[in-house]
C-alpha cells in the first residue's frame, strides 16, 4: 500500500509501515492519547514511520495544529504496548491512537498550545463520530499502561476536551484534609477503593491492601482526573472524584 485517503478530513498522510490487522475482527471503540516524548515533532513523525522503530500511531498532532495520519483507522497501529482496560489486554486492536507532539517529562515537559489542543479536539470528535466511541472510552496512555507510561500527563487539558464534548470527566473535588489511607493499610476501605478503580476500568488487582500497584493506579487516576496534584495519596478529593465519575457513567454504579 503506497498511500490512502485520510479518514480525518484535511489530515496530511504519511504512511507508516508499522501496522497490521485488528485481532479477531475487532473494531475501534476507544481513543488513546499519548505524547511523543521526543525533542521535535519532525523527529517523532519520522520515528513513527521508521520500520526499525516497530511503533506507530494512527495520528500525530503537531504543535502548530497540523494533523498527520500514518495508519488507517481500520488497521491496528502499534501505539499502546503492554496495556489493559476493563479486562481487555489488546488495546491496539480496539483503539485509535493519537500521538501529540510534546517533549514529555524527560525532555522539558510543557503546556500543550491551544491550537494543538483545538486540533486534538477536532480529531477526537471525528473519530468518536465515525466509530461511536463512548465518552468513557477516551483515555490516556497512562490509564491503560499503569506504572509504565505517564503520558499525555498532568499538563494536558482534559477539562478543555470535556467542554468540547470529548471524554468522560467531572471537575475534581477540592483538596482538603489529610490522607484517608496510608501505604500498607488494609481492610474494607482499601478493597472498596480498589473495586471502584477496577469498576471504572483500571487494571488494578483487588488485594485488600494499599500496596504499590494500588498507589500507582491512584497516581494514574489523578494524572487524568485530578491533575493539580499527582501524588498517589488516597485523600478525600481523589475518592470523591472517583465516586462522582462512577455515578456519572451510563447506568451509574450498577
Amino acid at each position: 500500500m503506497s498511500g490512502f485517503q485520510p479518514d480525518q478530513p484535511h489530515a496530511e498522510v504519511r504512511l507508516s509501515p508499522n501496522f497490521g490487522q485488528r485481532r479477531d475482527g475487532m473494531k475501534p471503540d476507544m481513543i488513546v492519547l499519548h505524547y511523543t516524548g521526543m525533542e521535535t515533532g519532525d523527529g517523532a513523525e519520522s520515528w513513527l514511520c521508521n520500520p526499525e522503530s516497530e511503533v506507530s500511531s494512527h495520528y500525530l498532532v503537531h504543535e502548530d495544529g497540523r494533523i498527520v495520519q500514518m495508519v488507517r483507522e481500520g488497521d491496528r497501529a502499534w501505539h499502546a504496548g503492554k496495556s489493559s482496560w476493563r479486562g481487555e489486554t489488546d488495546i491496539n486492536s480496539c483503539s485509535v491512537g493519537i500521538e501529540i507532539v510534546n517533549p514529555g517529562h524527560a525532555l522539558g515537559y510543557r503546556a500543550f498550545p491551544r491550537r494543538q489542543m483545538r486540533a486534538v479536539i477536532e480529531l477526537c470528535l471525528g473519530i468518536a463520530e465515525r466509530h461511536n466511541v463512548a465518552p468513557e472510552r477516551v483515555l490516556a496512555h497512562s490509564d491503560v499502561a499503569l506504572g509504565r507510561k505517564v503520558d499525555p500527563g498532568e499538563k494536558f487539558s482534559w477539562r478543555m476536551l470535556a467542554q468540547s464534548g470529548i471524554g468522560h470527566w467531572v471537575a475534581p473535588s477540592p483538596r482538603k484534609g489529610r490522607a484517608l489511607l496510608q501505604p500498607g493499610d488494609g481492610g474494607a476501605a482499601v478493597e472498596e477503593l480498589q473495586s471502584m478503580l477496577a469498576l471504572y476500568g483500571y487494571g488494578v488487582e483487588i488485594t485488600g491492601r494499599l500496596d504499590a500497584q494500588t498507589v500507582v493506579t491512584v497516581q494514574a487516576f489523578q494524572r487524568h482526573f485530578r491533575t493539580s496534584c499527582v501524588d498517589g495519596v488516597v485523600d478525600s478529593s481523589t475518592v470523591s472524584t472517583l465516586r462522582r465519575l462512577l455515578a456519572a457513567l451510563p447506568g451509574g454504579l450498577d
